[in-house]
């Protein structure tokens, strides 16, 4: 898992600084939006033949980190 993970990367000169896949400008929330939206990982692949599978299986363990917070605050601006 830790080595699936590894494939996010965060760099402040790529993509404002969002979690991407290896330092490409393929931010994570676009696989996850991709993969929301009902297309496969293979279709995925075909439009974007950069990704792989593993990291299509990194974006997704990395959501699924993002998810076990111990409590989230409301934050009134």
């Amino acid at each position: 898992m830790e080595n699936i993970i590894n494939r996010i990367t965060i760099n402040p000169d790529i993509c404002h600084g969002k979690p991407t896949i290896r330092n490409m400008r393929y931010p994570v929330e676009l696989v996850l939006d991709l993969l929301s939206s009902g297309m496969t990982a293979q279709e995925i692949i075909a439009d974007y033949p950069a990704i792989e599978e593993k990291d299509i299986q990194a974006c997704l363990a990395f959501a699924s980190r993002l998810t076990k917070v111990k409590s989230i605050h409301k934050i009134i601006a």
